[in-house]
């Protein structure tokens, strides 16, 4: 007859994880301090931001913003950082290689124009690094990998369009990209100040619609083989 061991059954500690709600939580307040330090730096740049009004703007309690970012700088850093990753995920979604060199030319030139005048904070947060010499932005390791990416995608294009014999050749794709952006991020950085210079509203929908498609156009012409 077996013998019924008298050894109580081991259990195993369950293992303690942080509730779903309490990450969700955690993620959502860190967004909240983001968007509000993003807000706080652009309209008074990083001296004059003050990290009790970004708690404030956040609704959050500040030493959270102390436990999640560290202090002013690096919350600072780290909006930096957001700005670049979000404009560079849009144009990961555009999916420029599966549209001929023209098209995805003029995709990228519109969401990079359509991107400055949705997100008008973006051109003022990068005014107040230049002032600041970069300095900021030269401390941040991923920068130079979050755009190379974009670089090799322009590179590709060109390299197709040159190819199928409607784009020149010899197209440096880092100083197309400079044209690029600086075509729309002058509009958008000086559009209050040119609005008032030539008396009309440049942030109407004819006058934007009129900007884009001159941008498109110029981007285009300087591309194109002649002949082709």
């Amino acid at each position: 007859m077996s013998q019924v061991s008298s050894r109580k059954p081991t259990t195993q500690r369950p293992v303690r994880t942080e509730p779903v709600s309490r990450r969700r939580n955690s993620e959502k307040t860190k967004e909240q301090i983001l968007a509000a330090a993003r807000a706080e730096f652009c309209k008074h740049g990083l001296a004059g931001a003050r990290v009790d009004a970004i708690a404030e703007r956040a609704k959050a309690n500040k030493r959270l913003l102390y436990h999640y970012f560290g202090n002013k700088e690096e919350l600072y850093r780290a909006v930096l950082m957001d700005a670049y990753a979000e404009i560079r995920a849009g144009e990961r979604q555009l999916n420029l290689d599966a549209l001929s060199p023209d098209e995805a030319m003029d995709r990228l030139v519109r969401f990079t124009f359509r991107h400055f005048l949705a997100h008008p904070w973006f051109t003022s947060l990068l005014s107040t690094e230049n002032v600041q010499n970069a300095a900021f932005l030269k401390t941040l390791p991923d920068i130079p990998a979050l755009h190379s990416p974009l670089v090799g995608q322009i590179e590709r294009i060109l390299e197709n369009g040159h190819r199928e014999g409607i784009f020149r050749d010899g197209i440096d794709p880092v100083q197309l990209y400079i044209s690029i952006a600086a075509l729309g991020y002058f509009y958008v950085s000086n559009m209050k100040t040119l609005s008032v210079i030539f008396q009309r509203d440049l942030s109407a929908t004819s006058p934007v619609q009129e900007r884009e498609a001159q941008i498109v156009q110029m981007v285009l012409r300087y591309l194109w083989k002649p002949g082709a």
